[in-house]
């Protein structure tokens, strides 16, 4: 039995003591402390169940979600249409219950941007707790179609949460129209999907902690399953099919991104709590290397970037003046290059060497122009910003590129500050 359809035989039998009851107080009185604590478990997934309903899409936001209602910027990711139209997406609120979604989208390579496009905020007055989306990402497929992926929880994790799509046919027209939001499973995903040589997509999917707050032990039954979870789908996205997963030891959120590399073997990068961890597959990710600690390269407890390019080289954003360089904090937003399936890296492209820069996301247009989009001192600033470069400029170090820019502003919040 589910278990939305075993808390609701929980809540009528309860129910229906407590009509045969007349005093609550007794009622609970003769409860062990066990049934008690069991029932306090089932309320809290009952709440949980609020975060299954399916969320409306906001396709006309403004005025309510213009630039001068934000105060916040988490970058979430970037993508191009067929038609070359980039669209970006960010988390406004903040890194926290009161989090939602905005896009917007630009139809000159990212130098001018539209003002919010599309929101999916799940707030609601007669909710007796925030509602979130809080992370996920944007993904063009192979198809032309636009994804987008987030995810839905109660309060910032309620202990399952629950990764939705919705996909956009016709991204590049005037008014674009999105499909109603379908739910693939539960956790939380932040990063595209890979395209196997095989066809196969892969995307992964994080469901590594117990509920935070309110939420810390519910459900229960779901721990069998926690960690950096990989979901594959053979037919182009209709169906999603949990394939393999890895427990990296102390997890936070895992963020992880799979490559393909020369030989077919599938390697995968996470964030944990003390760094960057990697485990590696060789039947399509169905079964992973024990985790391990990836030679050469360091990364301080934050999201990076690692994609493989049409060249078949990798390409990897991080923090750091090298790959092996660890910096105390998040700035230096750097990107290099592998030739070898990561095993030796090349150049390095400095992005952003402030500080406060982060949560790298990006994609290669199919002229080979790389595009990362990132964040910049979210609570305060609040910038989501673009980076536009090639692969030679970051062999070269430097910006050779005619096309090539940096810090390209995709949005700024400005509710309470003064325009600039």
């Amino acid at each position: 039995m589910s278990t939305s359809l075993s808390s609701l035989a929980f809540f009528l039998a309860w129910l229906a003591q407590s009509e045969a009851v007349q005093d609550p107080v007794a009622r609970f009185a003769a409860m062990t402390p066990e049934q008690v604590r069991a029932f306090e478990i089932e309320v809290k997934e009952k709440i949980a169940d609020l975060a299954l309903i399916p969320p409306r899409l906001n396709t006309r936001p403004l005025p309510q979600y213009g630039y001068d209602q934000l105060d916040y910027g988490m970058n979430i990711g970037i993508d191009r249409t067929p038609g070359g139209r980039l669209w970006a997406c960010w988390v406004a609120g903040g890194d926290s219950p009161k989090a939602f979604f905005v896009l917007a989208a630009s139809d000159d390579d990212g130098q001018t941007w539209s003002p919010p496009r599309l929101v999916i905020d799940s707030h609601s007055p007669n909710l007796p707790l925030d509602r979130s989306v809080l992370v996920g990402n944007l993904w063009t497929d192979p198809r032309g179609r636009l994804w987008l992926f987030f995810d839905q929880s109660m309060l910032h994790f309620d202990g399952r949460a629950g990764v939705w799509a919705t996909v956009c046919d016709n991204p590049d027209a005037d008014q674009p129209a999105w499909s109603a939001p379908r739910r693939i499973w539960h956790g939380v995903t932040l990063n595209k999907p890979t395209v196997l040589s095989t066809g196969s997509w892969l995307l992964p999917i994080s469901l590594n902690r117990e509920g935070l707050a309110y939420f810390r032990g519910a459900f229960r039954d779901l721990d069998p399953v926690r960690g950096a979870n990989v979901f594959a789908s053979t037919d182009q996205g209709a169906t999603w099919t949990r394939h393999g997963h890895v427990a990296f030891p102390n997890p936070d959120w895992d963020e992880h991104m799979i490559v393909e590399r020369q030989d077919g073997s599938l390697w995968m990068l996470a964030r944990t709590g003390k760094g960057l961890m990697q485990s590696t597959s060789s039947d399509g990710g169905k079964t992973w290397s024990p985790p391990s600690t990836p030679a050469g390269i360091r990364q301080p407890v934050a999201r990076f970037h690692v994609r493989k390019l049409a060249s078949g080289r990798i390409l990897m954003v991080k923090h750091g003046d090298t790959m092996d360089a660890l910096t105390a904090s998040r700035c230096k937003l750097k990107a290099f290059l592998s030739e070898d399936d990561g095993r030796t890296w090349k150049g390095g492209l400095m992005l952003d060497e402030r500080p406060g820069v982060s949560y790298p996301d990006g994609f290669q247009a199919l002229d080979g122009t790389l595009y990362i989009s990132y964040d910049r001192n979210r609570s305060t600033d609040g910038e989501i910003l673009l980076a536009r470069f090639t692969e030679e400029d970051v062999l070269a170090g430097q910006v050779v590129g005619p096309n090539s820019k940096l810090r390209l502003l995709i949005s700024r919040p400005l509710k309470g500050k003064t325009k600039r």
